[in-house]
């Protein structure tokens, strides 16, 4: 489990091309003000979740991005069209996998709806300036791990009032037609939502009992409500709606797939474990529960004490149970790498990557570690094999993760070691953009454009980042 530093830059500031992505023109600092994280494991599984359910609604699986924010609070959105962002609180406080399917087939719906794209112009500039203040005021909370990153976007379709100190003013007559507009698209996405899962043959209860959960939620203040309930309108209808559908559709006792409900738990174990103080995980968890999600919170909570020698024998007792566990090596890793021993670290980051079948962002760790190793004392030998094979899982990585700030900063600390300056001057250029640095990475691409050798691949690249570069600094002037 990682911080997720500024999401992609490029995401906010492709704002409003077509469907609505985020708020063209906001600043990276207001970017950051969604505190996202990267998890191997939990992005892997909500994709098992909800691949059935994108193929379903006519999407293609893998443009669909999964963005995890950090926040206690329930809540989940669309940007960017096909970027969908799940609240680590919504994860947690879900009872059952059938209840996180029921928020994922809803937001498909907006998806498949292109509700965004249909907004009024006048109706988004009015959403907008709401969206954005309950973004700022969600609040960041601080997750153990080391630092993966990508930027962040701005909430979607779904958005209703304007958080409490909002600013009266915003009730306009345009507000209270978007109010009205936003009701009809949430109900829209019920429809589209119920008609996903039965397309799957699986239940909308889960959905249901989310939904009756949320509508308990309108005799709270304003403030204290969930963002899930601000953002996404509810009303009798809805719920009645929802009820109706359970009682006439044939699949409403099908049980949740027994793979769905164990990925659930071990994500809300995971999450409990690394963003829980120790006396809440094993009041959660206590030693007297043996299931394997319970040992694996408390494993994490004894890693982040830290008592690392007890985290290590209780993730060895779920090694001898599930050999070939991937995200069971991943945190054994994770574990000896962050108290000092790369050379212990770097089998159980090989088993990790080798038995998720090569997840990017696995990799990207496995290079950090490998480059760590090279760098040990007595370690001389064989240096030079782990920094080639870091780079090679790198280049693999990027592929899919080229948004990775951490990705960048280990390409450019390999290609300082080659002394190869010029690839190295483009690497942090990469690094900076993706940081909201816009007048470092416009230094950096001119010093690429100087140090590359003339026609080399590297010198368009680092033109186009030089212009991106110069492009923001004219926007942060504005």
């Amino acid at each position: 489990m990682t911080k997720r530093a500024p999401l992609l830059k490029r995401l906010i500031a492709g704002c409003l091309a077509g469907t609505l992505t985020v708020v063209g023109g906001i600043s990276p600092a207001h970017a950051q003000s969604l505190n996202l994280v990267r998890d191997a494991e939990v992005e892997t599984s909500i994709r098992a979740l909800a691949t059935p359910l994108f193929e379903a609604a006519g999407l293609r699986p893998q443009a669909v991005s999964i963005l995890l924010v950090n926040d206690k609070r329930l809540n989940a959105f669309v940007a960017g069209g096909q970027n969908l962002f799940l609240n680590t609180g919504l994860l947690v406080r879900a009872d059952h996998a059938g209840q996180v399917m029921g928020v994922i087939a809803h937001e498909t719906g907006h998806m498949e709806g292109g509700h965004l794209a249909k907004l009024p112009g006048a109706m988004r500039e009015a959403m907008i300036s709401s969206i954005f203040e309950s973004v700022l005021a969600m609040g960041a909370l601080i997750v153990a791990g080391s630092q993966r990153s990508r930027d962040a976007g701005v909430p979607s379709s779904n958005t209703g009032t304007p958080p409490s100190g909002g600013g009266g003013g915003g009730q306009s007559a345009a507000m209270k037609s978007l109010f009205a507009f936003t009701r009809t698209q949430e109900t829209s996405a019920d429809a589209a939502g119920v008609a996903l899962l039965n397309q799957t043959q699986q239940s909308a209860r889960g959905f249901l009992e989310f939904m009756e959960l949320l509508a308990n939620q309108e005799y709270l203040a304003l403030e204290r409500q969930d963002p899930y309930a601000r953002t996404h309108p509810l009303s009798r209808e809805r719920v009645e709606f929802l009820r109706n559908q359970v009682a006439k559709s044939p699949y409403s006792d099908v049980p949740i797939a027994p793979a769905f409900v164990a990925a659930h738990k071990r994500i809300k174990a995971k999450l409990i474990g690394f963003l829980e103080p120790q006396a809440t995980v094993f009041q959660r968890y206590p030693t007297t529960d043996t299931s394997l999600e319970a040992r694996y919170a408390r494993a994490i909570a004894y890693y982040r004490v830290p008592d690392i020698n007890q985290a290590l024998r209780t993730i060895d007792g779920l090694l001898a149970e599930n050999p070939k566990d991937p995200f069971f090596w991943e945190l054994k890793g994770q574990m000896l790498f962050e108290n000092g021993r790369p050379l212990e670290a770097r089998g159980p980051y090989e088993k990790a990557v080798e038995f998720s079948g090569g997840i990017p962002i696995l990799k990207i760790d496995l290079a950090q570690v490998l480059l760590a190793v090279a760098e040990a004392p007595g370690a001389e030998a064989a240096a030079n094999d782990a920094v080639k094979r870091a780079q090679s899982l790198l280049m693999e990585a990027q592929r899919f993760e080229a948004e990775s700030p951490k990705l960048w900063r280990l390409l450019a600390v390999i290609y300082g070691r080659e002394n190869n300056l010029g690839l190295a001057a483009l690497a942090t250029a990469e690094l900076a953009l993706l940081q909201g640095r816009p007048r470092d990475a416009r230094d950096q691409a001119r010093r690429a454009l100087r140090l590359l050798p003339a026609g080399a691949p590297g010198q368009i690249r680092a033109q186009d980042l030089e212009n991106q570069a110069i492009q923001e600094l004219e926007r942060l002037r504005e």
